[in-house]
């Protein structure tokens, strides 16, 4: 059976030509005028049958980027290969980050269109099997399972080795991707229950009306579509661990019934004429700024202070880049490329390794995971370099210099005497701070500081988290500081910044 492609365009003549070329590959061509008719498609019986699409970024109403970041909402996973006519840097990195696959630029040669479907296609076929082999051959994970060097990171592993030795309830911190899980099973795994049930929850992925049935159970035709009688996840975890994901997206009123289960070790299921009493080790994990969802009045104070008893927040790569070389290795170490004789690719360039370490992740460790696999699969040889990670080049590229792994300190001269009496000093190429004006008195604070944010960004050729720990500051702040002078945040670019 062919397999499908959607095609999605709101120009005739465009899904036409996509059409033909798909068809004569051998692939069977769904097609969509515009974004909000791709979800549907996406959101209907036939969306399952969908195995990669290929997406116009500049459409009316909802545009490309729209439809990559509702899939992502939906965790709609199929590879996306983007087009458009347009083929600035900016668009790319939008298109990127969003989480599109690959990029190609209008008109695409049916060679390119071809060859980025067969590897969008082979890659993915090649991750749904990793994700089935590392199902399958979960075990016991210890604190030694975590690969990392960074001292933010052995301060999290000591506050966690402490915690295994208790049942404390633990709530751990940090953004998408950082490895929450790992901790989790981690803990579980040093402490007196590693030989009991690890029960994972994630509680944004539960439809709400669901939520309920799915942690605490209910008794056969307690509702339409009970046909059968279901335990829950308490009850799965009892004597365990129950891990609960994403848990600032419990819905408020499953939140009360949350703190009683969690106050009082009992759980009532849907239809239950009964209580049932569990005994289980209550490890919660979110992404979201929970005090804040407190006092938006989306989260329970008190279900706030029971779970945030014992916090751990684990730092996002971008804080602990010491860590992405050995990362890199280890993930390479453990592509399986189905021809049993483990990774083909056992090696990467320091070039490459300088692009990873200069980008900043956003999607933390997965995402990194997720690109080393992806370059081990579509690699010709048994090296991997810069070409392997075309996405993240797209990113980095430009904006900082490659061939150098820690950028110089950059040396500021204040023009404090007359010109006439200065010594003859050589500028350098980046630029002279004066402290003083034409008139010869001192410059206002407030445009030194600007002056010399735009020095650091140049400088440091737009690269925000180095220009922030250079300058002394947080990234937060640095940020407040370019609005504050009307620069663009996003990009930061000397070329785009407000006089």
């Amino acid at each position: 059976m062919a397999v499908s492609i959607l095609i999605v365009d709101d120009d005739p003549v465009q899904r036409r030509l996509l059409q033909a070329a798909l068809m004569r590959f051998g692939y069977d061509p769904v097609l969509s005028d515009s974004g909000e008719a791709a979800l549907a498609v996406l959101d209907s019986a036939a969306g399952a049958g969908i195995a990669a699409m290929i997406l116009d970024l500049a459409m009316p109403g909802l545009d490309g980027i729209g439809v990559l970041k509702a899939m992502r909402e939906r965790d709609i996973s199929i590879p996306v290969i983007v087009q458009t006519a347009q083929g600035g840097i900016e668009i790319v990195v939008s298109a990127m980050r969003a989480g599109a696959f690959d990029f190609v630029v209008k008109p695409a040669s049916p060679e390119r269109l071809r060859g980025a479907v067969a590897s969008a296609l082979k890659v993915e076929a090649l991750e749904v099997k990793a994700r089935q082999s590392a199902r399958r051959g979960a075990g016991v994970i210890t604190f030694r399972d975590i690969v990392t060097r960074s001292p933010a990171m052995d301060r999290v592993i000591r506050l966690a080795q402490k915690a295994a030795a208790s049942n404390i309830p633990i709530l751990i911190e940090g953004e998408s991707g950082v490895g929450k899980e790992l901790v989790a099973r981690a803990i579980q795994g040093t402490g007196d229950r590693k030989s009991k049930p690890f029960v994972t929850v994630n509680c944004g992925a539960i439809p709400d009306n669901l939520v309920e049935s799915i942690l605490f159970g209910h008794e056969k035709g307690s509702f339409t579509g009970a046909t059968e009688k279901h335990t829950g996840k308490f009850v799965e975890a009892h004597t365990g661990t129950l891990f609960l994901d994403e848990i600032g997206d419990l819905p408020l009123d499953m939140q009360v019934k949350l703190l009683r289960a969690v106050q009082d070790g009992q759980v009532d299921p849907v239809g239950g004429k009964s209580t049932v009493r569990v005994d289980i080790r209550l490890i919660s994990a979110t992404h979201r700024d929970l005090l804040q969802q407190v006092k938006d009045g989306r989260f329970r104070e008190d279900l706030f202070y029971r779970l945030n008893v014992y916090p751990i927040v684990v730092p996002p790569l971008r804080d602990r880049r010491v860590d992405i070389p050995n990362l890199v290795r280890h993930f390479m170490a453990h592509v399986d490329l189905g021809k049993g004789g483990g990774a083909r690719v056992n090696a990467i360039s320091e070039g490459a390794l300088s692009m990873l370490g200069a980008y900043d992740w956003p999607g933390n460790i997965r995402q990194l995971e997720n690109a080393v696999f992806r370059a081990s699969v579509l690699c010709e040889g048994d090296v991997l370099t810069e070409d392997e990670f075309p996405q993240i080049r797209a990113q980095v590229e430009g904006i900082v210099d490659l061939d150098r792994a820690e950028p110089a300190e950059p040396q500021v001269y204040a023009d404090l005497a007359p010109a006439a009496s200065a010594p003859e000093v050589q500028a350098p190429s980046f630029g002279i701070l004066k402290a003083l004006d034409d008139r010869g008195n001192v410059r206002a604070l407030a445009d030194i500081e600007l002056e010399m944010i735009r020095l650091a960004i140049d400088h440091y050729r737009g690269q925000m988290s180095e220009v922030a720990r250079r300058l002394g500051i947080g990234r937060s702040t640095l940020y407040r500081k370019l609005k504050e002078h009307g620069i663009d945040p996003e990009t930061g670019r000397p070329d785009r910044m407000a006089s």
